[in-house]
């Protein structure tokens, strides 16, 4: 039974139920100094503490000076932010500022208590939109409710990856129903293969960006059509396609349905492409021609696409479409070739329909993730604009950012807060903000790391305890666990999906050469790994299996570990208490790549191959590149540039100390991995470049004109 909420500290709840509370350090010290130890239990989920914490902590809260001084702080905070006062979007566009943007992605990482998310391009998403609502973007996202969530990842005795599902309690997570026309549950109906679907949608705040998820368990759909949202990316290409179907149609119809009229529009990646064609058929039953509509979606739309991997980009069979979508080509006054000719690639099998084909021939805004994804993009698609140079393909590129009141560890800011002052966050966009870091003091920086570090290792430890108590780790597993790890090492982490152009296994490949480096006396390494691989993706898998056999070579003597179970809970943990990020994607293949600028803002140098994102940061000062930009790599060659790298450069400079014992020269690279992360690689600075080049374009049908795709 939840306790009774003091009147002192009346607002908790309230301010449990909006995720802007997560990007707050005032927020999370209210919740942490009430009970430290369920807040731990709890992994920083405000509702399931409020409803676990003992009347007698509240009430001991609601008298501490501390406490409710730091509450206070929130709440005016909290309340400023509901007020959407003085941001920077309606003071640059003031006349827009009330016109919705519509944000479609199938996933969203916001926080580990709402398991919607299953890596990368969720998390972007997410700080997407806690960028967006800093900058009063008037941002409104369109998602879906997974009720089981992702898979919850366990590792067997054999490293093969276990997938089981686990659904969680939605009165634990901040989202709320909304109700329909009359109070019915659902708001649209979308037709699919032969049946009508109803959907309803719950909303998730996120400080003044709302989230509306859409759901099909409802007593009024047949009983196989009620788990269709229910599981994130599972059941095969008819599940699959069936889900975008419903994101795409059905998150147009439920806009409508709430009276929510987008001026902008923005397809984050393929899966949403039918929002596009939902909005064409809207159109054309409302009277205008076919080309005219095609032409007026285009010019509201924005399409982002993530990867150039094969894998990543959706295609479904002529006969899956039209069970899926007919006869939707009569509504848009079309047949049905014309209809599957939307989604023709130009070289790939011309009997598939391609989501991102789709995307790009209906979007006006085309842009890939960095720099070098955006040249690879165009090298991709050329043939959509036939007889023209890839340099003249109208793709752009806005480089990902990361949300740094997220992933910045506390200690870190107050170490930022003594070199650039109190309001640093006021000043993000100011020259030589960033530069004034490079002064902070040593000792403390290198303080509040080892404090982050021994945490990390601290939780690896208890985590590891807890699964051999519940049976779920057997005995030959500890070591691998994380058990042995020492807070002395040089530690690197590798943390991402486990995908075999990623290369996890990589650093295995010449196991002698690591050996010596893992296990040197006076300078040893250690690797903590952290990752699932798609349950589809078999090679995937394999490469897993290979790297958590390495966690229980006794050679190794402990220091090579696995983690199971990653999430954004951990990946906060890693990132801010490793002390250098390994990156080994196959060039070209890798978009951006987040996690290492996560890394970065709390001073952890990055170590990885040249592409995505690290292309543009990578300067020399601010970690180690391996192999030359835009050059496709030899794995060998790779390796052994990687153990050189890590021999004569990395390990020497992390164990050079002064009389301090402080190492001098691997701080100075801390700050600069934070100095250039913060100055160019932020989801502040990613969603002012989609706002100025990208949305207000969209709303106001200004900017350079391109020509439509034709291939």
């Amino acid at each position: 039974m939840p306790a009774l909420i003091p009147d002192r500290l009346a607002a908790l709840p309230d301010v449990a139920r909006n995720l802007s509370w997560s990007w707050h350090r005032e927020a999370r010290v209210v919740f942490r100094s009430i009970d430290e130890r369920l807040w731990q239990s709890v992994r920083h989920n405000p509702l399931k503490f409020l409803d676990q914490v003992s009347a007698e902590r509240l009430n001991a809260a609601a008298r501490d000076p501390r406490i409710t001084a730091y509450y206070d702080k929130m709440m005016d905070w909290f309340r400023h932010e509901q007020s959407g006062a003085g941001t920077w979007f309606s003071q640059q566009w003031p006349e827009h500022a009330k016109k919705p943007i519509a944000y479609f992605c199938a996933e969203f990482g916001l926080h580990s208590s709402v398991p919607i998310y299953s890596g990368g391009l969720g998390v972007l998403a997410g700080d997407h939109c806690k960028a967006a609502s800093d900058l009063g973007v008037p941002l409104v996202g369109i998602g879906i409710l997974y009720r089981a969530g992702y898979f919850d990842q366990r590792i067997n005795v054999e490293g093969r990856q276990q997938d089981t599902d686990v659904r969680y309690d939605i009165s634990l997570t901040p989202i709320s129903p909304v109700a329909g026309p009359g109070g019915v549950p659902y708001l649209a109906t979308v037709s699919t293969f032969g049946r009508d679907v109803r959907i309803r949608a719950w909303r998730l705040d996120v400080g003044r960006v709302p989230i509306y998820l859409l759901d099909t368990d409802l007593e009024e759909n047949h009983v196989d059509d009620r788990p269709l949202l229910s599981k994130l990316y599972a059941g095969g290409p008819a599940l699959r396609l069936r889900q975008e179907w419903l994101l795409g149609v059905g998150g147009v119809r439920v806009l409508r349905a709430l009276g929510i009229e987008p001026q902008a529009w923005h397809a984050n990646e393929g899966h949403a492409a039918f929002m596009l064609t939902e909005r064409v058929r809207e159109y054309v039953a409302g009277g205008m021609s076919y080309a005219d509509a095609t032409a007026k979606v285009r010019s509201a739309s924005t399409f982002t696409t993530h990867t150039p991997v094969p894998a990543g980009h959706d295609q479904f069979g002529p006969d899956q479409i039209e069970q899926c979508a007919g006869p939707i080509w009569d509504e848009m006054g079309i047949s049905k070739d014309d209809f599957l000719a939307i989604g023709h690639h130009p070289v790939i099998d011309h009997q598939t329909f391609h989501m991102t084909a789709t995307a790009i021939r209906l979007s006006r805004r085309v842009n890939g993730v960095s720099r070098r994804h955006g040249v690879v993009t165009r090298d991709l698609w050329t043939a959509l604009w036939p007889g023209r140079p890839a340099e003249k393909v109208p793709i752009g590129h806005v480089t990902n950012g990361v949300h740094l009141a997220t992933w910045m560890a506390n200690a870190i800011m107050q170490v930022v807060d003594r070199s650039l002052g109190a309001d640093w966050g006021n000043r993000l966009d100011e020259p030589g903000t960033w530069d004034k870091i490079m002064a902070a003091d040593d000792a403390t920086l290198w303080f509040a790391h080892r404090q982050l570090k021994e945490s990390l290792l601290n939780i690896i430890r208890e985590e590891a305890r807890r699964s051999f108590v519940a049976h779920s780790l057997e005995a030959p597993q500890i070591v691998g666990a994380g058990v042995m790890l020492d807070p002395h090492v040089l530690t690197i982490g590798f943390a991402r999906r486990f995908a075999t152009y990623k290369r996890a296994n990589l650093i295995f490949r010449d196991a002698e050469r690591l050996k010596k480096l893992l296990t040197d006396s006076k300078c040893p390494v250690q690797i903590v790994f952290a990752g699932k691989a798609h349950p589809a993706d078999h090679p995937g898998k394999d490469v897993l299996q290979q790297v958590y056999q390495f966690t229980r070579d006794t050679q190794f003597e402990g220091r090579v570990a696995f983690v199971e179970d990653y999430d954004m809970h951990l990946a906060h943990l890693l990132v801010q208490g490793v002390d250098m990020w390994m990156n080994l994607p196959k060039v070209p293949l890798e978009a951006s790549g987040t996690s290492g600028m996560k890394a970065a803002l709390n001073g952890v140098p990055q170590f990885s191959t040249i592409d995505g994102w690290w292309e543009e940061a990578c300067d020399g000062s601010n970690g180690w590149a391996i192999g030359e930009a835009g050059v496709v790599d030899d794995d060998a060659e790779t390796a052994d540039r990687l153990y050189t790298i890590l021999e004569k450069e990395v390990v020497p400079r992390f164990y050079t100390r002064d009389e301090k014992g402080i190492p001098r020269d691997w701080l100075t690279m801390m700050k600069q991995a934070m100095r250039i992360s913060g100055q160019f690689f932020t989801a502040h600075r990613m969603v002012e470049e989609y706002a100025r080049d990208y949305y207000v374009p969209s709303m106001t049908g200004t900017g350079s004109a391109d020509d439509p795709p034709t291939g």
